[in-house]
């Protein structure tokens, strides 16, 4: 008689998992501490440099069903370590990028493996633990993109400030490669257990009304983030009054904030999804408004950087598995998209605060623009989990949905 497996709390896969995400959240967010160095290198202006950002950010949302589709056939680990193949190759050519249009190319080449790679690794995680870990184990892996805010974002940014902006570039490519060693040592290789879906039977479970409208509050909490954390160098230079060599210590704080906020909304979000889902949106939204009211004190800004880290990566859990739940099928498609709703979010939040720089108020306004867009969250989340209440108008909307596919 076999006794039954017994899963280990935190299997090391999943550490194998935070160590791409790590890399690859180096890559996405270490621009932000790099604008005014590559706008003066380059000769383009902050805003224009900013769009590095958005850049990024589309080819995520372009990339994340396009490769899924394209290595759907694939088993898990060997998708894993193409796209950290990709996601290396891109930063060396953001190394060597001779212009601005290269350098836009470069990232969007790197960006198209990251929605990807989120998507199946949030599924490669979920199934190493058990049903109350999930959110547990999507946090885990998660950390890795906030431990790159930690330490890959501020150690990037005193690399570019010293040394030039290509020099952090190619650390990240060396991370990479580092990255993709660990993976392909420690990620289980797949034994068949699951039989891919078909694509157009995981695009039916994406047309939930319930997943549509998961991603669109992805893509409204993270446009809010980023319209401030995309300027978030000259918000502090310009506005608080910050040396240069304050950002990095200012970035590092930020990535402890993020690090907390991450598996914190990972824990409550196993315990009470709903109202994890909920509360971070409020929060988010209360923290971006009030620290208008800080822009002009340095202990505040500090004491914020904090803050506004722990609620905004305090949603990422509960809305991946919100959306995981909520998906009838296909479960790496749907995490897929919501990696790139999240870039959508991005994308979204640099155009908007990049908008509010050059066209609006400025740069001491971008803050309580940004809160007005988790707010709409926050709505669109009371009417999804309105709907979960109202089976039969539930039943309504997916037998629509079904008859349009």
């Amino acid at each position: 008689m076999h006794s039954p497996t017994v899963r280990p709390r935190t299997p090391l896969a999943l550490y194998a998992l935070t160590a791409g995400a790590f890399g690859i959240g180096t890559t996405e967010f270490v621009i932000m501490g790099l604008l005014l160095q590559v706008a003066a290198d380059l000769h383009v202006s902050i805003a224009a440099a900013g769009l590095l950002i958005s850049g990024y950010a589309l080819g995520v949302f372009v990339g994340a069903p396009l490769l899924t589709a394209a290595t759907s056939r694939l088993p898990h680990k060997t998708a894993l370590v193409a796209l950290m193949i990709i996601f290396t190759v891109g930063n060396l050519a953001s190394a060597l990028a001779p212009s601005y249009a290269m350098l836009m190319l470069a990232r969007v080449i790197t960006s198209l493996a990251h929605g990807t790679f989120f998507g199946v690794g949030a599924v490669v995680a979920t199934n190493l633990v058990a049903e109350d870990r999930k959110a547990s184990a999507i946090s885990i892996m998660f950390t890795g993109l906030t431990v790159a805010t930690l330490l890959g974002v501020p150690a990037g940014a005193w690399l570019g400030l010293h040394f030039g902006w290509r020099a952090t570039f190619w650390a990240v490519t060396a991370i990479g490669v580092l990255a993709t060693v660990i993976i392909a040592a420690l990620v289980p290789t797949d034994r068949g257990e699951h039989a891919p879906m078909k694509f157009v039977e995981e695009l039916k479970g994406i047309a939930h009304p319930q997943v549509l409208l998961g991603l669109l509050i992805t893509v409204l909490g993270f446009a809010g983030v980023f319209a401030v954390f995309t300027y978030i160098q000259p918000i502090l230079t310009r506005v608080t009054g910050f040396a240069d060599g304050a950002v990095s210590p200012i970035l590092l704080v930020f990535g402890g904030g993020m690090v907390v906020g991450n598996l914190l909304g990972g824990r409550l979000a196993d315990q009470r999804l709903v109202a994890t889902l909920l509360g971070s949106l409020a929060a988010l939204a209360i923290v971006l408004g009030a620290m208008t009211f800080a822009l002009h004190s340095k202990p505040a800004m500090i004491a914020f950087a904090a803050v506004f880290g722990i609620v905004a990566f305090a949603t990422v859990a509960p809305l991946q598995l919100r959306v995981l739940q909520k998906a009838t099928g296909g479960g790496v498609l749907a995490s897929s998209f919501n990696i790139a709703a999240f870039n959508l979010g991005n994308a979204i939040g640099a155009w908007l605060g990049g908008a509010v720089i050059s066209h609006g108020p400025g740069l001491g306004a971008v803050t309580w623009v940004a809160a007005l867009v988790p707010v709409l969250g926050f709505a669109v989340a009371l009417w999804s989990v309105r709907l979960d209440t109202q089976p039969s108008r539930r039943i309504a909307t997916v037998a629509c949905a079904e008859t349009i596919l």
